[in-house]
């Protein structure tokens, strides 16, 4: 890949965690976010993810993206409750989950006032999945619109063996061809219409659209 902030990987992991954490702000369960993920296909849900490399490494990344890139990479502000209240994830046995002698156990409940956060609400699987895989999704879009990438059968590759993006989807772009540009342009412009920039479709992925043109062809 191309240098920039990030590179490919982690930049990719910025709005995906990010997103994560929003939907944990508006009521989801870690249970339900990690759960929908998984069974799209990932290895692991985001927040067990954000466990295993450490949540104080995951927050340094962060503000770096954010400087970068600006709001859209801006993550919500109660994420830093975490940091204050000592949560370093697996390896000082704190995080999002509960950990015994390495071992990890159920959610950590006590994970919600930590965040400064009430009690739960059902967000549908669909909507979880939907926002999380097309977050990632539009981030890969852009890097190959920036020249971070050298072609979409390099981010696919990229996704697959260095994030864990689900084999049988193909990696992203593979994705966005099964779906239609379209579909996948018109899925981003009513998640941006709810929640603003961190959702507007990159233009690569509008001008596809336009087109007809597949990214794999």
């Amino acid at each position: 890949v191309n240098d920039g902030t990030g590179f490919y990987t982690s930049r990719l992991l910025g709005p995906y965690l990010n997103e994560a954490a929003y939907l944990l702000e508006e009521g989801a369960s870690v249970e339900a976010i990690d759960e929908a993920v998984a069974d799209w296909g990932f290895p692991i849900g985001p927040l067990l993810l954000t466990d295993e490399v450490g949540i104080d490494v995951g927050a340094h990344v962060a503000t770096i993206l954010h400087a970068a890139f600006g709001d859209r990479m801006r993550g919500p502000d109660m994420m830093a409750g975490l940091i204050k209240d000592g949560r370093k994830g697996r390896k000082n046995g704190r995080g999002f989950y509960l950990y015994t002698d390495g071992k990890r156990g159920d959610v950590d409940e006590t994970v919600y006032d930590a965040l400064g956060l009430g009690p739960r609400v059902r967000v549908s699987e669909e909507e979880i999945q939907e926002r999380m895989s097309l977050v990632f999704i539009n981030e890969a879009t852009l890097c190959l619109q920036e020249g971070i990438l050298r072609s979409a059968r390099d981010g696919d590759i990229g996704a697959v063996f260095g994030l864990g993006y689900p084999p049988f989807r193909g990696g992203p772009f593979f994705t966005v061809d099964q779906m239609g540009a379209d579909v996948v342009v018109a899925k981003l412009e009513a998640l941006e219409a709810r929640f603003g920039e961190r959702f507007a479709p990159a233009q690569i992925l509008k001008d596809h659209a336009e087109t007809g043109k597949s990214f794999r062809k």
